[in-house]
């Protein structure tokens, strides 16, 4: 039986658990072996949770049980994010994060840990929520050189905009839709100013040019500025208002990225992508465009 720990018992934290219950007997089957929750890491109390008997509060009980081969970060940030993922990895144990903020600014770092102690430091729900987006771009179209990278990439300001197109909702009244169904955070910041995006894009570039892209240097531009009339002007000329994160290769070999929204053409794929889903189009010059496509916010849909 594998033993894993779950860091941070939020909307991730919480809905991975909760796909570790439900989905035990499928995930087993496909592994060959039951995945058991042994900690959740939280300071919080969560008497009423079905692991409420599984919970502590000192990383150390994680970082030195050698039955737990598998930590699970969904803290968020990157204070004690980086602290706990650095020293699971010192321990020996793999590391799998949806943390995009820390991939973005210390991935290339925490790899290094990993590859020195020949563990797993992997990523892929940092980018696209329940897309599987990094492992194809990095090894199904590890043939092609990728051109070019457009994608809703924030499942929280495409519902904002999503209100606001379909059924006129201002961009308040959008936003506290979304932070009432828990689609968005108490602070918005980094989903309505590009922030969230600008990372998810970051991580993208890293892997498709082998460069990398700090935060730092990417433009990111959000939506908390636009209105209706920006909605109505753009549908009238026949285009949808879409936040994409963008990256490109240019001429010379340089990659420029940002985020900012687009009109986005009501002949593109990426118009239709609604509510909190998130889609990404990768060009390369062997595939042409291909396009990931899934569920970018909220805690997953699993039956009670």
């Amino acid at each position: 039986m594998a033993k894993i720990a779950i860091m941070g018992h939020g909307t991730l934290g919480s809905g991975l658990a909760e796909v570790a219950r439900v989905n035990r007997e499928s995930i087993a089957s496909k592994l060959g072996e039951e995945v058991e929750v042994k900690y959740i890491l939280d300071i919080r109390e969560f008497p009423d949770s079905p692991y409420a008997d599984r919970f502590v509060k000192d990383f150390s009980v994680i970082e030195n049980d050698p039955e737990v081969e598998v930590v699970v970060e969904t803290i968020g940030g990157t204070k004690v994010a980086q602290e706990f993922t650095r020293r699971a990895l010192l321990a020996g144990k793999h590391v799998v994060t949806a943390n995009k903020e820390l991939v973005a600014t210390y991935g290339k770092d925490l790899l290094a840990i990993a590859a020195e102690k020949n563990v797993n430091y992997l990523f892929e729900a940092s980018v696209g929520g329940a897309i599987p987006l990094l492992r194809p771009l990095f090894q199904c179209m590890a043939g092609n050189q990728i051109e070019e990278i457009a994608g809703i990439l924030n499942g929280t300001t495409n519902y904002i905009l999503t209100r606001m197109v379909q059924d006129g909702a201002s961009f308040a009244d959008a936003l506290k839709e979304a932070q009432a169904k828990g689609y968005a955070e108490a602070d918005p910041t980094a989903d309505v100013e590009g922030i969230d995006a600008g990372r998810k894009i970051c991580i993208l570039s890293n892997l498709a040019w082998g460069k990398e892209v700090a935060p730092a240097n990417v433009r990111m531009v959000g939506i908390s500025a636009l209105d209706l009339k920006d909605v109505d002007i753009a549908a009238s000329a026949g285009y949808r208002v879409k936040l994409l994160g963008h990256a490109m290769r240019m001429a010379d070999g340089k990659v420029a990225a940002y985020v900012a929204p687009h009109l986005v053409p009501e002949s593109s794929p990426l118009s239709t992508v609604d509510d909190v889903f998130n889609a990404c189009l990768i060009r390369g010059n062997a595939a042409d465009e291909v396009m990931f496509y899934g569920r970018g916010a909220g805690s997953p849909p699993l039956p009670r």
